[in-house]
């Protein structure tokens, strides 16, 4: 893919005439008589593509051009195709709704919505064409293609894909040139999305109903591949699904009004083929109608989602820990296309703003994400609200509603959080307007001066306080909100003094904040409460809130009782004012509550509610129960940064210095964990048996390693120490 920004001299195409839910296939024919030297493909969609010349896929990127804030943005993307360039070329383009003509989301019908889903699809792109003489040749999308229907008679985002093998385009159609800004076109921004890891199904067999059902083994994101011997118009029919209900049979009631299904009509003999533009969030397949007797050999679970390379790595002695980790890696892949999702599988899979910010930490140590939180961040700034106001999702998809705290709080903790993991100020530049913007919306907009009052937020969601009936958790919503509106105004003060802004406003409003929360609230009633405060540093005295925490959570027979917004802080604030054993009790818990609860009944991601899955087997809901949803996973940065012990020095951001205090457990025999820094892989692992801790520490930058009480300033290079006791 390239990088440079050009001038499209190309019109906009889309079809003369409205095809349904039947994807429309663009088609252009050439000849080049003279020698290539390079040719270059320039092509974007309204809605999601796959191209290819002369018979050969163009290039690895599924789902293109991604999903970004389509009337102020748009990437579009550059391939080489020197390679495939003939003397007789014929470039076809199939074209699918993707997420621009979706019905996202699939429980809110707005006007909005309904615009959305009947305005017209289409294609913009260029052919370059550099010949051996040095002359240039440029083909564009205009009036000269021609379109037809494709054989993929449906694909949406969240039914699925429905296609006829047998079906021959016969009928062609001059296409029609129409407007759409192609101001808002930028080249590819951020990662393409790929097809990664290919999952073998593990096996087929029948439930008690007598369905026939393929198992992965493994919940991921993207689409099954199958072969088949069959007869030209033998149907195929499957339904994904996460998990088993209790008897053992296929169950998916909690994909909502999301068919996500798969319909082929087999051509003759042995064929194999996969959905081309549209994806799923499934371990478990339905076959309800599949010629011939099903094998496990004949299905591939291909996973595709953003091209981040993996970074992190956790292992322990705890087999169950283990799991857990793997888990949370597999909840960032599934969630990681192209946008920050919170679910891949049912009718939402949307860039939940407050999902994507308490995880932001822990997907950067787990993968290189600068890149695909730089183009989210830019989405979220070009839908930000003249008043400053941050939507729930990014791209913002839904209607009506109010900025709530922690979720529109992206807007200042996504881009620090890059900062301090990477180190290129850029992003802070890029966003500091947005993040000013975002302190400046709740300064105008709250009822009491210096908190904010008299809005309406999600709360701690899905809080296991929760009074009866309610998803928000006990904490009180003003006090979680006053106190994430100190911790922005906190951050963009940080990221002025970084880039060289004057913060001095912002510095004298955050004096403010803290005195008055503290008058306001000298007590705190929730773990998240308790969490926050500390965390935040709005409590008088941070050690006596710290010690009444780890009380209450020991009264509350060492259970987690919080939701989104406590949870990614609890084991932190523990571990800071001196609970890591306590810590380490809540995150080896195996009992419900617990992150390894859902790994005892299964789990092969992170689930969005502590007991989707109840102890008697039964689910908790249908209407909001995904077991994909990554936010919990926020745990993993514990692991790296107080487990392991390794931490970003806020002076020296991306790792130039690093501060290593492991803190081992009684729980674990062992535990390791690295980071691959912009540095270099940085390392860290214990080992004890009967109170002797053996530390082993790899750095390649300067560091400062603490080992119980004592502290060592090293340079780069690979260190072992000794300790007889565990702290």
């Amino acid at each position: 893919m390239g990088g440079r920004t050009m001038e499209f001299q190309a019109k906009w195409i889309r079809t003369s005439e409205d095809t349904g839910g039947v994807c429309p296939v663009f088609r252009k024919g050439w000849k080049t008589e003279k020698k290539v030297e390079r040719a270059t493909l320039y092509l974007t969609a309204l809605g999601v593509y796959e191209a290819h010349l002369n018979g050969k896929r163009v290039g690895n990127y599924v789902l293109a051009p991604g999903w970004t804030a389509y009337d102020k943005r748009l990437q579009y993307q550059e391939y080489d195709i020197t390679d495939l360039v003939g003397k007789e070329n014929e470039l076809t383009v199939t074209l699918g709704k993707g997420w621009f003509r979706s019905p996202m989301p699939g429980w809110q019908d707005t006007p909005d919505k309904l615009q959305r889903m009947g305005r017209p699809g289409g294609i913009l792109g260029e052919v370059h064409i550099v010949y051996m003489d040095g002359s240039e040749e440029v083909l564009v999308t205009d009036q000269s293609w021609i379109w037809g229907e494709s054989r993929i008679r449906f694909s949406e985002i969240y039914d699925g894909e429905f296609c006829d093998d047998t079906f021959v385009t016969k009928e062609w159609n001059t296409v029609k040139e129409f407007a759409w800004s192609k101001e808002i076109l930028i080249p590819q921004e951020g990662e393409e999305i790929r097809e990664q890891e290919v999952v073998t199904a593990k096996s087929v067999f029948r439930t008690p109903a007598g369905e026939m059902v393929v198992d992965f083994g493994q919940e991921i994101t993207g689409y099954v591949e199958f072969t088949v011997d069959a007869h030209a118009g033998d149907r195929i029919h499957i339904l994904h699904g996460e998990v088993l209900d209790a008897e053992g049979n296929f169950y998916n009631a909690n994909y909502r009004s999301a068919k996500a299904e798969i319909n082929y009509i087999c051509s003759e003999g042995t064929q194999t083929w996969h959905p081309a533009l549209t994806f799923f969030g499934f371990r478990y397949l339905l076959l309800d109608e599949f010629p011939g007797a099903a094998t496990p050999e004949q299905f591939r679970g291909i996973a595709a989602y953003s091209n981040i390379r993996k970074t992190g790595e956790i292992r322990t002695s705890d087999p169950a820990l283990n799991q857990l980790i793997s888990n949370i890696f597999w909840g960032q892949r599934g969630n990681f296309l192209d946008v920050p999702t919170d679910c891949p599988q049912r009718d939402e899979r949307l860039g939940w703003t407050g999902d994507a910010q308490v995880f932001t930490k822990t997907a950067s140590y787990n993968f290189d994400v600068e890149r695909f939180f730089t183009k989210w961040l830019h989405d979220l700034a070009a839908d930000q609200m003249e008043n400053g106001a941050v939507g729930h999702v990014v791209p913002d998809y839904l209607v009506g509603g109010n900025a709530s705290a922690a979720w529109a709080d992206a807007a200042t903790i996504c881009p620090w959080q890059i900062y301090q993991t990477y180190g290129n100020p850029q992003i802070l530049k890029d966003q500091f307007a947005s993040m000013k913007k975002w302190v400046d919306y709740v300064t105008n907009h709250t009822t009491t001066p210096y908190l904010w009052t008299g809005g309406e937020h999600f709360g701690d969601w899905l809080g296991l306080d929760a009074p009866q009936g309610s998803y928000k958790g006990s904490s009180r919503e003003d006090f979680i909100a006053s106190a994430f509106y100190a911790h922005s105004t906190e951050l963009v003060i940080k990221a002025g003094r970084v880039i060289g802004e004057d913060v001095k406003t912002y510095e004298a409003l955050h004096e403010k904040i803290v005195e008055t929360f503290r008058n306001t609230y000298p007590e705190y009633g929730t773990q998240t409460e308790h969490i926050l405060a500390v965390q935040f540093g709005l409590a008088e005295d941070c050690q006596k809130t710290a010690d009444a925490l780890a009380q209450m959570i020991r009264n509350d027979g060492c259970q987690m009782r919080t939701g989104f917004v406590g949870t990614p802080y609890i084991l932190h604030v523990l571990s800071n004012y001196g609970y890591t054993d306590l810590a380490y009790t809540l995150l080896c818990r195996k009992e419900y509550p617990s992150w390894l609860y859902a790994v005892g009944k299964g789990a092969t991601t992170i689930w969005e509610h502590w007991d989707g899955i109840m102890e008697n087997g039964e689910f908790w809901s249908t209407d909001m129960n995904s077991f994909n949803h990554y936010a919990y996973g926020s745990v993993a940065d514990w692991i790296y940064e107080q487990a392991a012990g390794i931490r970003v020095v806020e002076e020296y951001p991306g790792f130039e210095k690093v501060r290593i205090h492991p803190k081992p457990g009684t729980q674990l025999e062992w535990l390791g964990a690295s980071i691959e820094t912009r540095h270099g892989k940085i390392s860290s692992r214990w080992t004890h048996t009967d109170g002797v801790i053996r530390y082993e520490i790899v750095t390649p930058v300067p560091a400062q390693i603490v080992i119980g009480k004592k502290e060592y300033a090293v340079g780069p290079g690979s260190y072992i120490f000794w300790n007889n006791r565990i702290e």
